[in-house]
């Protein structure tokens, strides 16, 4: 009898604290609060909602943060290669699309994608270099890695259609 009063207890503690700290992060720290200035539809849609990182044609979404234990990228001159290591709290599915649309947008070729329940992996040609983009959902995070390098046996030529399908 007192454990189940002692559980009863303990998840209506756990609840409390569920509900508190949730409502605090809908309000935010008020402390430092700044007057919101209006802007402009036009304003609003110039916010900047992706950048490059490593590889100068590939946008990445803001929201993705470069996790440096796990990336390395390679500089020479004119030319990096590697493999870029991201992690935010963002939809897998919307990610699938951001690439997919953004990729094509930066006069990458399709070559194929691949998804899965928890996986996904985009890949993705140029004249003489490939990007492969996997997308991993996990409980709190989706990570994201971006693999560039040279291809193989093409160096210098354009890949032809028939290439890329093969």
């Amino acid at each position: 009898m007192k454990t189940n009063k002692y559980r009863m207890r303990l998840l209506l503690l756990g609840l409390g604290f569920f509900l508190a700290t949730s409502i605090y992060g809908c309000f935010g720290n008020t402390d430092s609060a700044t007057p919101e200035t209006t802007h402009s539809p036009e304003e609003k849609s110039k916010k900047t909602t992706a950048v490059y990182h490593d590889f100068e044609d590939i946008l990445v979404p803001m929201e993705l943060k470069i996790n440096k234990d796990r990336t390395v990228v390679v500089s020479t001159p004119g030319y990096r290669s590697g493999i870029l290591a991201l992690k935010g709290r963002v939809d897998s599915t919307s990610l699938f699309n951001f690439f997919s649309n953004n990729m094509v947008k930066d006069n990458w070729n399709v070559v194929s994608k691949i998804k899965s329940p928890g996986t996904t992996i985009m890949v993705f040609a140029k004249t003489s270099r490939c990007a492969v983009i996997t997308i991993r959902d996990s409980q709190v995070y989706t990570y994201v890695e971006i693999g560039v390098a040279p291809t193989m046996g093409n160096t210098g030529q354009e890949m032809t259609q028939t290439e890329l399908s093969e």
